[in-house]
């Protein structure tokens, strides 16, 4: 009984991986009949979202046709954004979609760890003091004892060469989980829902690149560059469509062909030099009474007919019931057998051409309000088929008992009330607020799945020549959009209403009240409610009006209020709720749509800090040159800058003498090729008593550099400080920067978020001051944070400092820095 359960839980969990499941063309189906008659699996670790070998991932799934998931223990939250102005959360919910979009191209699964990506590590000793090592290494071993490789796969060495600390220590804790997986002592309450794994080998994928060769003659090496007729591609092609999905990342990839080496240094378990899986049994021979199932699978494919899949159905439903057959006392036989049912419930699906696909009118859900669900269902090949009940969210059964005529579409129509208390969708690993280190998610069965399971569900018994198969379906909404065509989108169970406070943080440089914005926009029709604010003690908060009504459903309205701050240094806080009757509700909605990801969103609680800095400020105007995307702008704009951007248009035709200084954003000379027809313009701004400020931009193949930046040259180098807490010593504290209009002392360097800064200026001219001083644990220190240059009547800067992270997260200290640049005097 124990054993029965435990497989029902990974079978839901498997199943439910996969919002919906598709239609297979011919060559899909007999690839996948193949793949029936595999019974092997590999796992691959990493780290980060794009840190996986996709061209081995298609390789193992579709030509070995294995069983395959890549592990990657971050979802990529402290990474770098080239298609937008996301950070953290936001931004590992936009990476765990990329990888979830690769995985689709390449056939593998994905599955994740608590860990949240804090940003580069230097090294894993670093890594493992915030991560906490074990916590980490607990879901390592989980996700093995789930999955039950035969064989793992490492993307980097525990030795570091890999460069990133979080890259050597997914290595280190794949070498400990790959034992820890097999000892019953080692995290025991994962044993109430898994058993035990003991994988036969780990390896090491080694690489060439980065100017870093691992490779050697003596390695297993395996040719992946191979050519699949059934797909009409290489893994190359594949791999670089796969690899093309990070788009954040900027990791679009050209297509390769033709044979292409991957190197494996064993590390740990029996070893092997010809082949991954040496001694290996991955046949239906691996599991008791398996060969008959062999052979009938064997069977079927040598009968399928590509132009009727129809006529092996009387084939399939046998193996499918040999398989239901198999024993499932032994827990290692029961795994397979779960998996394998799965497999040919799907391939019966397919060749009998059933189409299932449920959804609502509307993408939006209110618990208490009624859902009215529209399931179409249609059978395109010659078998029979009967739609036997229809299970709907509440256990609503209408039962049918129809039979399927061949290519009609039957259109089933529902309504239900939902569950006054059904939860609010949201990703699950964002439910709880958390800390730098890892996710907090308290569901154990939860833990390791790439995102949620469909909110809303129905379950479809289906009798196809007289086997009855259940098929779960997640309730999608769907659209016609004039330009992409039909639209997919998840279902949102979301709070009648939302509030959205106009920024998270408020910055107060004096003693003047602010005049905020409420966005209160309606979910459900015939919204009236009361708008609460809430604000730390000393602070003061007056609402308008703080009563509204809104009639129609995805409306919104602003409400006012105003804030005064306290008469203390101190930070406040400012919450914000909505009353309806006796209700209340407290959330906010962060939504991020881009084209090669489906839609998501956030909710979070609708609250704001407040920031006291004391601040003086010489100017008013800034013009802003945009980058890859950042909140510089409206954070100078918190403490009364006038900020312009300035696009194509005002760089050619605007006279810039009007701007106090000029800004650009994150890697503006990476993502704007036309800033070098605009170098002169800028120079004789600078030369006539500009500042000009550049915040960071990498020269690497992502990013290169195509214009010169500043009036004298210096290179962007790779130098970094990940130590937010690292000091910072001023070499020359007597230099306007550090003295006008705000006084910057190391006090202004304290409460700095993830990072001092990144690619630092190096190679540097004479004509630049570096101000200055700062490393990381053990290195020696780096000046080229911060550089500074006089050029005629103006001044030039070049930053690496993370302003982009530290004035949006209110640190005072970066402010005033930022400010004195900006002020820096004219030059006589």
């Amino acid at each position: 009984m124990r054993n029965f359960f435990l497989a029902v839980v990974f079978s839901l969990f498997y199943l439910n991986s996969e919002a919906q499941l598709t239609s297979q063309n011919s060559s899909e189906i007999i690839l996948n009949l193949k793949k029936l008659n595999t019974l092997g699996s590999v796992l691959y670790i990493a780290a980060h979202p794009d840190d996986e070998n996709t061209r081995l991932l298609a390789y193992l799934a579709k030509e070995r046709k294995l069983k395959t998931a890549y592990l990657s223990l971050t979802r990529g939250d402290g990474g770098q954004n080239l298609v937008g102005k996301e950070q953290g959360d936001a931004l590992g919910l936009i990476r765990t979609q990329e990888l979830l979009a690769a995985r689709k191209i390449d056939g593998a699964e994905q599955f994740f760890t608590r860990a949240n990506d804090f940003g580069f590590s230097k090294n894993p000793e670093e890594t493992f003091k915030i991560w906490n090592k074990d916590s980490i290494l607990e879901d390592v071993v989980w996700a093995i004892r789930k999955f039950k490789p035969d064989v793992i796969i490492c993307r980097f060495p525990a030795t570091g060469e890999g460069g990133h600390g979080h890259h050597t220590a997914s290595a280190i804790l794949a070498l400990e989980a790959f034992d820890a997986a097999a000892d019953s002592s080692r995290f025991p309450q994962q044993l109430s829902y898994t058993q035990t794994w003991k994988a036969k080998r780990i390896f090491w994928n080694t690489f060439n690149f980065g100017g870093t060769n691992t490779t050697s003659p003596d390695q297993l090496k395996i040719d992946v560059g191979v050519y699949n007729p059934l797909l009409g591609k290489g893994y190359g092609e594949i791999a670089s469509e796969s690899r093309s999905m990070h788009k954040s990342q900027g990791f679009g990839s050209a297509r390769s062909r033709g044979a292409s080496l991957e190197y494996f240094k064993w590390l740990k378990g029996d070893s092997a030099k010809t082949d991954l899986f040496t001694g290996i049994d991955q046949t239906w021979n691996r599991v008791f009474s398996g060969e008959k199932i062999n052979e009938l699978i064997q069977g079927c494919i040598k009968k399928f007919d590509p132009s009727a899949p129809e006529l092996i159905l009387p084939d399939l439903i046998t193996v499918y019931r040999q398989i239901q057959n198999l024993n499932s006392d032994d827990a290692g036989i029961n795994f397979w057998k779960q998996h394998k049912l799965k497999e040919t419930a799907e391939l019966i699906i397919c060749c009998a051409g059933v189409w299932v696909e449920s959804s609502l009118t509307d993408f939006t859900a209110i618990p208490g309000n009624t859902i009215a669900v529209n399931t179409q269902i249609i059978k395109r090949n010659n078998c029979n088929a009967k739609i036997l009940k229809i299970n709907y969210l509440n256990q609503t059964d209408s039962v049918l008992s129809l039979a399927l005529k061949t290519n009609e579409l039957y259109n089933l129509r529902h309504t239900e009330k939902l569950n006054i208390s059904f939860p609010f969708s949201n990703p699950y690993w964002l439910n709880q607020k958390h800390e730098v280190s890892r996710f907090i998610v308290k569901n154990p069965l939860l833990i390791g799945k790439p995102e949620n399971e469909p909110a809303l569900k129905v379950l479809v018994d289906v009798e196809i020549d007289g086997l009855d198969l259940q098929l779960e379906r997640g309730i999608i909404y769907k659209f016609t959009d004039p330009v992409k065509g039909e639209v997919y989108r998840p279902v949102e169970i979301l709070p009648p209403v939302t509030i959205n406070i106009s920024e998270k943080i408020f910055v107060f440089a004096d003693a003047k009240e602010k005049n905020i914005q409420l966005v209160v926009k309606a979910n459900a029709p015939g919204v009236k409610g009361i708008v609460q604010l809430k604000v730390t003690e000393g602070w003061a908060v007056e609402i308008k009006k703080p009563e509204f009504f809104i009639a129609g459903k995805g409306e919104e309205i602003i409400i006012e209020a105003i804030i005064k701050p306290g008469k203390t240094n101190s930070n406040g806080k400012l919450e914000a709720a909505v009353t309806i009757g006796e209700q209340s509700f407290s959330k906010s909605i962060k939504r991020i749509e881009y084209d090669h990801i489906p839609f998501q969103f956030i909710l979070s609680e609708a609250e704001a800090t407040l920031v006291k800095v004391n601040l003086k400020k010489t100017g008013t105007h800034i013009g802003y040159i945009p980058g890859a995307g950042d909140d510089v702008p409206a954070c100078l704009k918190q403490i009364g800058y006038v900020v312009t951007t300035l696009n194509d248009d005002l760089l050619s035709h605007e006279d810039l003498s009007k701007y106090d200084a000029i800004i650009t954003g994150i890697r503006a000379y990476n993502t704007n090729e036309r800033l070098q027809l605009h170098y002169k313009k800028l120079m004789e701004y600078i030369h006539e008593g500009g500042n000009l400020i550049v915040q960071y931009n990498t020269n690497n193949r992502i990013g290169p550099v195509g214009s010169k930046i500043g009036p004298y040259p210096f290179t962007i180098s790779r130098d970094r400080v990940t130590d937010e807490n690292a000091e910072v010593k001023i070499l020359k504290p007597e230099n306007k920067i550090f003295t006008t209009p705000n006084l910057i002392t190391a006090k202004d360097f304290e409460g700095w978020v993830q990072e001092r800064g990144i690619y630092f200026a190096s190679e540097i001219d004479k004509n630049y001051e570096t101000l200055l001083a700062m490393n990381d644990a053990n290195e020696k220190p780096l000046e080229g944070s911060l550089i500074v240059g006089k050029y005629g009547k103006g001044n030039f800067a070049y930053t690496g400092l993370v302003f982009f992270r530290e004035l949006p997260a209110g640190v005072s200290g970066a402010y005033r820095l930022l400010v004195n640049l900006l002020s820096m005097p004219s030059n006589k």
